[in-house]
């Protein structure tokens, strides 16, 4: 599987994960173990999502920015994810691409990373898989699903609020 890449064309992809998953996978929460039982099968390809490399970059400025891990522990554990070499991590960032992310950030009154996330569940024809509760209230026109059970999710906001006093 290490070498195995995903033909776009040939595997459709059901889903893309954003941001979030990947970071509640990868620092201890009351949803880590649902989160990574969710990213191991997607890293497996048992089921059928893509995962944005940048939502590495991402999850590593969140995780040490605002959850205040340690640098070296936030990397040791996502590039242990990287180091996978799964199929599912979609590596291309097209012109295109990022000219429907800006439309999309613009339309939704959302972060462009959001609106990328909706470009690629767009052109995979994709549930969006995010613990992003404003973005699951603004998008309509694409499936966008938690797949963390609400009672655990809250408590993550909990501990995330009472860390910083605001949740991300």
């Amino acid at each position: 599987m290490a070498d195995e890449k995903v033909q776009f064309g040939k595997d459709r992809s059901e889903g893309v994960v954003d941001v979030g998953l990947i970071v509640i996978s990868h620092f201890e929460n009351p949803a880590k173990d649902v989160a990574l039982e969710f990213l191991s099968d997607v890293l497996k390809w048992k089921k059928k999502c893509i995962i944005p490399t940048s939502t590495i970059l991402g999850a590593y400025h969140i995780l040490t920015r605002y959850l205040k891990v340690e640098k070296v522990s936030a990397y040791e554990a996502l590039t242990r994810t990287l180091k996978t070499r799964s199929p599912a991590f979609y590596e291309d960032i097209s012109v295109d691409t990022v000219l429907d992310s800006l439309t999309n950030a613009l339309g939704y009154n959302i972060e462009s990373w959001d609106g990328y996330i909706i470009a690629l569940a767009k052109k995979f024809k994709a549930t969006i898989y995010t613990v992003d509760l404003k973005l699951m209230r603004k998008v309509r026109d694409v499936p966008v699903v938690n797949p963390i059970p609400e009672k655990n999710l809250r408590r993550v906001q909990s501990m995330v609020k009472s860390a910083l006093g605001y949740i991300v």
